[in-house]
């Protein structure tokens, strides 16, 4: 299975999930989960998650964001974007540009905003989409949001294209709508863009056949962010290997389990890593891809059966499954006598192993 989050820029006519249904096919996976949805008619990024990196999910929606839209003064419609049906047409004639600026402006900062009818939010366990479409209109409380920074990229009356970075729960169409309405000649969204989630920028971003031909030629890791890079901003820390099994367990930790402990502060959040011992599964390919047979003797047996119930002493609490490579281990160096050996030896070094584990 594969792990990570993919920068995909959804295509127009796509829904949120049109893109996570194209993925799972793509990737030949089920567990992916999309960071918010984008309207089918708006484009750019949408970082989608794949694996254990779907836990994110969450994670992603409630980051900052940044969108290219361009605005329609003197059109009022009942979507709020220039798809749905007209209400209300006025004359834009006596807008001046330094009259727009001022009141896009203003709603830098805080404001309270009302979520639009066609949209998902639910409403006594109905999205509001599917009222709208009956004709019903329901009240809507307003929730608040934070428009981070409003830059005008070309102003040509009665259109602005803007670029706007916002808070989570921003509706872009609403906030044309709410300016149209300030200005008293209504408005409307014509086009969006999101150009950026978090860390993910559009210039990164993937189409569904670029991913797709990425997958074919092999190179689909060129693409994936790992899951640890979406905390860039925690200390990364190592659990010594006494202490594994301990820490998965969702135990406290102190500096005695921990390395270069000295550095940490306490009650803070970390990137916690442990290190993994790799020699004996290196040595152990070496064995077989040369089919080489190791003339251990009965004293080596000795030695060897008894470092393995070491090891199985101090890991078999975390890692039980380990187990089952002895078998294969026997058979790649090509043990045909003494097993019964390995195994008694085994057994005494797994006390061994035991007691030093509880004693020092």
């Amino acid at each position: 299975m594969i792990h990570g989050i993919i920068n995909v820029y959804k295509e127009k006519g796509f829904t949120s999930h049109d893109v996570v249904a194209k993925l799972r096919g793509i990737v030949g996976q089920k567990k992916i989960g999309h960071t918010g949805t984008l309207d089918p008619d708006a484009t750019g990024v949408l970082p989608v998650c794949l694996g254990k990196a779907t836990k994110l999910c969450d994670l992603l929606t409630d980051k900052d964001k940044t969108y290219e839209a361009v605005m329609l003064l003197g059109m009022t419609t009942d979507t709020q974007d220039i798809t749905g049906r007209i209400l209300e047409e006025k004359s834009t004639e006596t807008l001046t540009a330094d009259k727009v600026r001022e009141v896009i402006e203003s709603f830098i900062g805080d404001y309270d905003q009302i979520p639009p009818m066609y949209s998902a939010l639910k409403v006594n366990g109905k999205k509001l989409y599917e009222l709208a479409r009956e004709g019903k209109v329901v009240e809507r409380k307003a929730r608040p949001v934070k428009i981070l920074d409003i830059r005008i990229i070309e102003m040509d009356l009665p259109r602005v294209r803007m670029e706007v970075s916002c808070s989570k729960g921003t509706y872009i169409r609403t906030l044309c709508h709410d300016i149209g309405e300030q200005l008293g000649c209504g408005g409307c969204m014509e086009s969006l863009i999101r150009t950026r989630v978090s860390v993910f920028q559009i210039k990164d971003a993937k189409t569904l056949e670029e991913i797709g031909a990425l997958k074919q030629e092999g190179m689909l890791e060129e693409i994936l962010v790992p899951i640890d890079e979406m905390f860039p901003l925690y200390p990364k820390i190592t659990v010594k290997d006494d202490w594994k099994a301990f820490a998965k367990n969702g135990n406290p930790l102190d500096e005695k389990m921990l390395k270069d402990a000295d550095s940490q502060e306490e009650d803070r959040q970390v990137r916690l890593y442990e290190e993994c011992s790799m020699l004996g599964a290196v040595l152990g390919n070496v064995v077989f891809l040369y089919q080489r047979a190791l003339p251990l003797g009965n004293p080596g047996l000795a030695v060897y059966g008894s470092f393995s119930g070491i090891f199985l002493g101090s890991w078999v609490v975390a890692l039980g499954e380990v187990v089952n490579i002895y078998a294969i281990l026997i058979r790649r160096i090509g043990l045909v006598k003494g097993i019964g050996l390995v195994i008694l030896s085994m057994a005494l070094g797994k006390v061994v192993g035991s007691l030093w584990f509880f004693f020092f």
